[in-house]
């Protein structure tokens, strides 16, 4: 195997290890940007719609858990798919009708 070829092998090999991650993590690299898009509201004065974005996030966190096998959702599964499911599903349903249903107090 010449030089060339065994630093092709080494991008390929490189490559084929970020694909393999992604497929493995992209449930939660979704949630992540949710997350992150929450704190951006939330730094900048809208906290009540970067709140049910997090209450989206736990619930779309918990679709990915319930819909994708235990393979393919990386690191929301924490315990068992019903403890996770149930425990998500409760969290954002909670701060989703929290963030909906608290007064403004005069502020838009």
């Amino acid at each position: 195997m010449t030089d060339v070829d065994a630093s092709a092998a080494e991008r390929q090999s490189g490559t084929s290890r970020g694909k393999q991650f992604l497929r493995c993590h992209l449930p939660m690299v979704i949630v992540a940007v949710v997350i992150v898009l929450a704190v951006i509201f939330v730094a900048s004065d809208r906290w009540r719609r970067g709140a049910l974005f997090f209450g989206g996030a736990a619930l779309l966190a918990a679709a990915f858990r319930l819909c994708l096998p235990t393979a393919r959702v990386g690191l929301l599964a924490v315990r068992s798919k019903p403890f996770d499911v149930a425990t998500l599903s409760l969290l954002g349903t909670l701060i989703v009708l929290i963030a909906a249903t608290i007064n403004t107090l005069g502020v838009g």
